[in-house]
């Protein structure tokens, strides 16, 4: 089989009940995301900006580019490793004044197809998983945990 580069996409989305601001700041904000996603990041996102995600835990590290933010509506960048780079579209919507519908949309993926179904299911599981932890922590304040307890190490 060869290598290809796929049309398909990863789809994860959910109902957040804030208003767009804070959703949105949720993500640009690593003091914020930390909370619920990845426990380092090199900085804000702002447009142009190259960044690195770290999830400790994992002694796991990933090249961001920040490729377009559009303020309150969408975040587009591409992250991964030279060979595995994939495009990554945040978009915001107004659901009522205190509740924002976000979608988020992995594409890029290449390999074979094998390899490209598991990058699809790996990434909306692992996009679910964000989403459902972001809402915990906005709606409610708890930090769940679930990027950590997704992989917990064996002890």
């Amino acid at each position: 089989m060869t290598s290809k580069k796929s049309n398909s996409v990863a789809i994860a989305e959910m109902l957040i009940r804030k208003p767009v601001l804070e959703v949105f700041e949720a993500f640009i904000n690593p003091d914020i995301t930390t909370k619920f996603w990845f426990t380092k990041s090199s900085g804000r996102i702002e447009p142009g900006k190259n960044l690195v995600w770290t999830w400790e835990m994992f002694n796991h590290s990933s090249s961001v580019s920040v490729i377009s933010i559009e303020t309150n509506k969408t975040i587009l960048l591409e992250w991964g490793d030279n060979d595995a780079k994939t495009k990554i579209e945040w978009t915001f919507n107004a659901h009522s004044e205190n509740s924002t519908f976000i979608s988020v949309i992995n594409s890029g993926f290449t390999g074979d197809t094998d390899q490209i179904i598991s990058q699809i299911r790996d990434s909306t599981e692992g996009f679910t998983l964000v989403l459902a932890g972001l809402k915990a922590y906005l709606e409610h304040s708890i930090q769940l945990n679930l990027i950590l307890d997704r992989f917990p190490s064996e002890k």
